[in-house]
């Protein structure tokens, strides 16, 4: 396994027009579909260590579990810490993370500038890059009035200079999950001007349900990081309910299943964000000591 540099897998993304998918792992076999799924389609990936999986098993345990499948793994990974607390910033960083996502989304405006900059000075002194979110994304399903949801062209041009952020996480109409309702199209020329003001990497979350032309016109229009997960746990769930619907079956029956479904679903996200054959493992691949 080589050690990769996030900021370079990214900025490989923008030079070559694609974003590189950020996935949640939720258990050992959801962590395996992720890793074979980028060897078979050949595509670099962000491993990312989320929201659901910290309560599950506490954000030590998810990092070596992730660490130990991808020793065994040829595939161009990071792992990325994904919404990360003030706190787990810094337990991640001690646990060696490769990149870190703060969420200071909650946080008033001034203070996420505050926040987010410190950490940005205390991981860069680690040499690990810094994705921070501006704006909200709110739950799919949910009441939404999106003037208090999208991110502001200006306030994302001053977040960026102050903080000095590696990748932008914004707001354009993506929702956490996916919606029981027609989706609404992301908000293209927003996504431009902030590219346009910030002049860094743009990251989606909710990249899942969002119909394949509107990923197109957002990585063209300077998104290079999506995040996905509903549709690929999804997967991974419908491979273990038609294994029992066949009758009694054995536990590890059913997540083969799933993992197996769940490679296919990655394989194909990957291929609709354009990373797919842009794995860069001679170029990007330092020596390390095994």
């Amino acid at each position: 396994m080589g050690k990769f540099d996030p900021a370079e897998i990214v900025e490989s993304a923008r030079r070559g027009g694609y974003a590189v998918g950020g996935f949640n792992m939720h258990n050992v076999e959801t962590t395996q579909a992720l890793l074979q799924a980028a060897e078979l389609a050949d595509a670099p990936v962000f491993m990312q260590v989320g929201r659901a999986v910290v309560p599950h098993m506490g954000l030590a345990e998810s990092f070596r579990m992730t660490q130990r499948e991808l020793s065994k793994s040829d595939a161009q990974a990071v792992i990325h810490l994904d919404h990360g607390t003030y706190d787990e910033v810094f337990e991640a960083l001690r646990l060696g993370f490769d990149s870190i996502m703060f969420d200071g989304s909650h946080l008033d405006f001034e203070d996420n500038i505050k926040a987010t900059k410190y950490v940005v000075k205390v991981c860069h002194s680690f040499g690990v890059p810094v994705e921070a979110e501006l704006g909200k994304i709110p739950d799919a399903n949910t009441a939404i009035n999106w003037p208090d949801f999208y991110t502001s062209v200006d306030e994302a041009e001053r977040f960026v200079a102050e903080t000095g952020v590696d990748f932008l996480a914004i707001s354009a109409g993506v929702m956490h999950g996916v919606t029981a309702t027609e989706p609404l199209p992301l908000d293209i020329e927003r996504i431009a001007r902030i590219r346009d003001v910030t002049g860094i990497p743009l990251v989606l979350h909710g990249a899942s349900g969002v119909p394949l032309d509107d990923i197109r016109a957002a990585i063209a229009a300077g998104i290079n990081k999506l995040n996905a997960d509903t549709d690929l746990r999804h997967a991974f769930r419908r491979g273990i309910e038609e294994t029992w619907a066949l009758g009694d079956r054995q536990l590890e029956d059913g997540m083969a299943e799933g993992r197996r479904q769940m490679i296919e679903a990655t394989v194909q996200k990957m291929r609709e964000f354009g990373c797919a054959d842009r794995s860069q493992n001679q170029n990007l691949a330092q020596a390390v000591t095994a």
